[in-house]
């Protein structure tokens, strides 16, 4: 297994392409114009502009969004002094990490220099480069020197996380812990294993936030730190010399509330935690090997809280956890430094999250595990997508606080939506259907209410005032699932709540249902069995007779299936031939609106004109005007094959019939979404820019491109949009995240309000 890992890794650094990074344009630069405004003459300006005035660098330059994770490789990971080029892929992936949680570029820099002085002049110099400095896996005592001297130098933000980034997320931990087990951090004794830059960086925090530095004890390699010791001994690890005859760590253990390792394999026994206080904590840090196993503490302290460095166990201390968020809050204010209280604010933040409700992504990334504060869930996961919203606002609103920020922002409260966009991919485009759903709160019930991720989006649907929700399901089950993912959802409160199998309208329902059906083979008995069982024939219902806005289903089940079933209850529309779907498809540089992956298999002349009408009003709903394309294997007549033909006779019913849309066709997609390609074919189209809602000739058009976009991973769909009915009701896939059944939730609220004005309006 260890051979097959190493090889893994081997072959994940070295293919397709050597490392973990790469430089990526984020400007054209596929004309004349670009080379002129990207380089000679047009640069000149910017280089000019920040000549006279130095806070433009960054408006004009990558700098403000840009962090030198620089190392002399000293102290690598468990590897040791293994020197500045064996360090590189550590660095690499540092940068990863970074670019990944908090969208902040990197570049990584290892330098040959074991000076500390020399090593500061390099460093020192890089100024002008970089909005801040990240110091990695420089050894101790070494470490301090650097980092004080770099932080007296300059006037970014320098952050040596092997000591600060640990020291945060030790701190949270401990904070939580406390909490559970009702001790103050001014009251409580701790012992320390390890006198390391991580160590004495723990130590600094803990006493800085209310820890009497005389109720520490330190131990290392050469035993306990007192008073008088002189072996192996610094002005860093001397601060917390203590006066006492004990020697080693088995002699102070006893009684102590807190262990802190962050030292070496095994060097606490069983037989020292037995002695240890009532619910110890227990930190025990060192990878990939702790100072003890979990196992072993449980064996003798079943009362104790324990964290270790690694993934496979409860409570993993990962510097991932807040380093990434840090520089976010400290660049987007400008931050000349990250001071203490910058540092404190992060703990708080971490802390605080771990109380929160789960999330699905986390739950994803975990198997399917559920966390909830307690115990073994005293810190959030690496994974969890709020911890950006959480520790940068926190951080920038601390460099405000304590004025060391150049940059500081109007409205934190804004900022922290702002930042959902690097977890949300949606959030941009989705923020004017939010807004508008806000506005006029409608009532959106669920048929699939009993669904974990239902419960979750619902959570945040209260949260946002987005909607007010109504679920479909067991009263027990729903009661059971909303304790066992840790939400703060209340009955009646936050939701309203339907039983299948004992609601009053249930006589009203069946009866109604039976009328609709009952030319269609559906008998009395049938329609009672289907109005106490098929939960989205109970939500369509409800949106029929009015006791609901809008519905949503679909999250579990096929979709023709669910479509069958709102088509015998909900009607079309006024006017409106069939149905139809749009798809909302987001991908890292562009994003457009895909017709019709899931309704129409081969839609006619008449409906796709309809299909573009429909959808058109949709793309307006979300504040963009629509630019269709409708779309063919032929380009501008070159070939005259069926689909193509129904294509050109829609382009032509389309102008002349809705002469306010911009619309062409029949076109290939590359014309669709590149006007220099269009142009060079076809120069008179009525089209311009690139379209924005693509139209698909027939269903199996439409489902493959939407599948292959999801299935590269660079695809993002918000969807499908039924469109076409009387009274909005939306049928999901039963892939759809928890973040796509809120995106849902906000389009169907905005649909009924579009609905009520439509009926109003005909009254």
């Amino acid at each position: 297994m260890i051979e097959n890992l190493r090889q893994a890794a081997l072959d994940y650094h070295r293919l397709p392409k050597p490392g973990k990074l790469a430089v990526e344009a984020t400007k054209p630069l596929v004309t004349q114009r670009d080379l002129a405004l990207a380089y000679s003459p047009g640069v000149a300006d910017a280089c000019m502009a920040i000549r006279q005035d130095p806070a433009q660098v960054s408006d004009l330059t990558a700098r403000a969004n840009l962090v030198g994770v620089v190392t002399n490789g000293s102290a690598v990971l468990g590897l040791g002094n293994i020197g500045p080029l064996a360090s590189k892929p550590v660095m690499e992936g540092k940068a990863v990490l970074f670019k990944k949680f908090a969208g902040i570029d990197v570049f990584d820099i290892e330098v040959a220099e074991d000076d500390p002085e020399k090593f500061v002049d390099v460093v020192a110099a890089l100024e002008p480069t970089f909005g801040g400095i990240n110091l990695e896996d420089i050894k101790a005592p070494e470490c301090f020197e650097i980092e004080a001297a770099l932080r007296e130098r300059m006037r970014i933000p320098v952050f040596h996380d092997d000591q600060h980034g640990t020291a945060i997320i030790v701190a949270a931990a401990l904070m939580n812990g406390l909490k559970l087990n009702g001790k103050c951090l001014a009251d409580i004794r701790l012992v320390a294993s390890g006198a390391g830059a991580a160590a004495l960086a723990c130590l600094n925090l803990l006493v800085s936030m209310g820890l009497p530095r005389q109720n520490v004890t330190v131990t290392d390699i050469a035993g306990v730190v007192h008073v008088g010791r002189e072996e192996q001994m610094d002005p860093y690890k001397a601060r917390f010399a203590v006066e006492t005859g004990a020697r080693t760590l088995d002699e102070v253990i006893g009684g102590a509330d807190v262990f802190l390792g962050l030292s070496a394999p095994g060097v606490l026994k069983p037989d020292m935690v037995v002695h240890m206080a009532d619910a110890p904590i227990i930190l025990a840090l060192a990878n990939p090997t702790p100072e003890i196993m979990p196992d072993a503490v449980k064996a003798v302290r079943d009362d104790a809280l324990i964290a270790t460095g690694r993934s496979d166990y409860p409570n993993q201390v990962n510097n991932v956890l807040c380093f990434p968020y840090i520089f976010r809050g400290a660049l987007d204010v400008g931050a000349t430094e990250i001071n203490e209280d910058m540092k404190i604010a992060a703990v708080h933040a971490v802390a605080a999250l771990a109380e929160q409700e789960g999330s699905d992504i986390v739950a994803n990334a975990y198997g399917g595990e559920e966390p909830v504060f307690g115990p073994d869930y005293l810190i959030p996961k690496p994974f969890d997508p709020r911890l950006i919203q959480e520790i940068a606002p926190a951080v920038a609103r601390a460099a405000m606080d304590s004025n060391v920020a150049t940059r500081p922002l109007a409205d934190i409260n804004a900022y922290r939506q702002g930042l959902a966009q690097f977890v949300y991919r949606t959030l941009q485009v989705m923020r004017p259907v939010f807004h508008r759903a806000r506005s006029d709160i409608k009532r959106i019930v669920y048929a699939e209410g009993e669904e974990p991720r239902v419960l979750r989006a619902v959570q945040t649907v209260v949260d946002d005032d987005l909607a007010w929700p109504i679920l479909i399901g067991r009263p027990a089950v729903v009661e059971r699932r909303i304790e066992r993912l840790g939400l703060r959802l209340e009955l009646n409160r936050d939701f309203e709540l339907v039983d299948p199998g004992n609601d009053p309208r249930f006589d009203d329902y069946w009866q109604t249902y039976h009328q609709l059906r009952q030319r269609r083979g559906v008998s009395p008995d049938r329609a009672r069995v289907v109005m106490r069982t098929r939960t989205t024939s109970i939500a369509a219902m409800m949106v029929r007779k009015g006791q609901a806005d809008a519905g949503i289903c679909g999250t579990i089940g096929q979709y023709t299936n669910h479509l069958n079933h709102v088509l015998e209850i909900i009607d079309k529309g006024p006017g409106v031939g069939s149905l139809s779907s749009v798809t909302l498809m987001i991908l890292p540089d562009q994003m457009f609106f895909l017709v019709d992956a899931f309704v129409n298999p081969d839609p006619t002349v008449d409906e796709v004109v309809e299909m573009v009408v429909l959808a058109a009003h949709e793309v307006r709903c979300f504040g963009l005007i629509p630019k269709v394309a409708l779309l063919s294997a032929s380009n501008f007549g070159t070939r005259d094959l069926s689909g193509s033909l129904k294509m050109r006779e829609a382009a032509a019913i389309l102008r002349e019939c809705h002469p306010e849309l911009e619309v062409d066709g029949e076109m290939n997609a590359e014309s669709a979404l590149r006007e220099v390609s269009r142009n060079r074919i076809f120069p008179n189209s009525r089209l311009t820019g690139s379209a924005n809602l693509l139209v698909m000739p027939d269903l199996d058009a439409a489902n493959i491109s939407f599948n292959l976009l999801q299935a590269t991973g660079r695809g993002l769909s918000v969807g499908p949009i039924l469109v076409g009915t009387s009274r909005p009701m939306h049928i999901l896939t039963a892939a759809v995240t928890v973040r796509g059944i809120i995106n849902m939730t906000a389009v169907g609220a905005v649909d009924a309000q579009d609905h009520e004005h439509i009926r109003v309006a005909a009254e």
